[in-house]
């Protein structure tokens, strides 16, 4: 039983973190920048590339700190979501809904894999 959970909670943060990439380069390039023709901002998907092959691989370190690390896309969607009109706000919701699948996916991977 526990089995299928860590794997469901693997999948579950796989897809949310590859999700918010290309959310975050999409956004940032194409659907909704900060200036005409894409903006810097795009910059901000590198950070989320770092945890991408240890979240692939089931490493419980990359998940518990890459859990921490998320929470900044979770405070820009929030800001972003209310700040913003328009198609800008429904991707920052749609940056809110990911990062939290992911922060919790995460946060219940590394306790389910702890050592005993």
């Amino acid at each position: 039983m526990s089995e299928n959970k860590i794997h469901t909670l693997r999948l579950i943060a796989s897809a949310s973190l590859i999700g918010l990439i290309f959310l975050c380069l999409f956004w940032e390039a194409w659907l909704a920048p900060l200036r005409q023709g894409g903006s810097n901002l795009v910059l901000k998907t590198l950070p989320l590339m770092f945890p991408l092959f240890g979240i692939l691989r089931g490493k419980r370190y990359t998940y518990q700190w890459s859990s921490m690390m998320i929470l900044i896309y979770f405070t820009e969607g929030v800001v972003r979501g209310f700040s913003d009109a328009g198609l800008s706000a429904r991707l920052a919701q749609a940056e809110i809904v990911l990062s939290l699948a992911f922060f919790f996916s995460a946060i219940f991977y590394a306790k389910l894999t702890r050592p005993l």
